[in-house]
């Protein structure tokens, strides 16, 4: 049985050649809502369908990195599950973070993507290949976005962004058939 995902040509065209991923984490990996516990930690909630686009764009051969205001442990955690090796926290200035993460890669900012939501990530997003808004994102980070997701930030809109690039890279349906194994 084919793939059932389906993308426009030019969409996947633009998308192309992309080697590396800058995920946000606050409104793209999450739903942007804050948690605290009684102590003040912060309590973050990922959807593992994220989690495994995360997983199969490295099986892929596309590394994943993360880019992002906060840092906590929770997400510390999660970030090591995934196997995402390349992460920044607590930054606020995002472009020299994303160019530190590329040039240790020997990779271009036309071999990256960005998914961001909102002001801060637009310096890092308006510089890759390809960008990416979720649903909920503000609107003028999603009026700059190649690809605006159908699903919000913390429900699948980073899964649906990776399948997007998995589709482009030409490892979509070999992933899938390997799944169905």
């Amino acid at each position: 049985m084919p793939p059932a995902l389906t993308f426009p040509p030019a969409l996947l065209l633009k998308a192309q050649g992309v080697k590396l991923v800058f995920f946000d984490v606050d409104g793209v990996l999450t739903d942007g809502g804050l948690y605290f516990s009684e102590d003040g930690e912060t309590i973050k909630r990922f959807n593992t369908l994220d989690g495994h686009g995360i997983k199969l764009l490295k099986q892929a051969g596309i590394e994943p990195a993360v880019v992002t205001g906060r840092d906590s442990k929770p997400l510390r955690l999660r970030l090591q599950a995934l196997g995402v090796a390349h992460a920044h926290f607590g930054t606020e200035n995002k472009r020299p973070a994303a160019l530190e993460t590329l040039e240790k890669l020997g990779l271009t900012w036309h071999q990256a993507a960005a998914m961001g939501d909102d002001w801060p990530d637009l310096p890092m997003m308006s510089r890759c290949a390809f960008a990416g808004a979720p649903a909920n994102a503000h609107a003028e980070v999603k009026a700059r976005a190649d690809y605006v997701t159908q699903a919000s930030g913390g429900a699948g809109a980073v899964r649906e962004f990776c399948d997007l690039l998995l589709v482009a890279s030409g490892q979509y349906a070999r992933l899938l058939q390997d799944a169905n194994l």
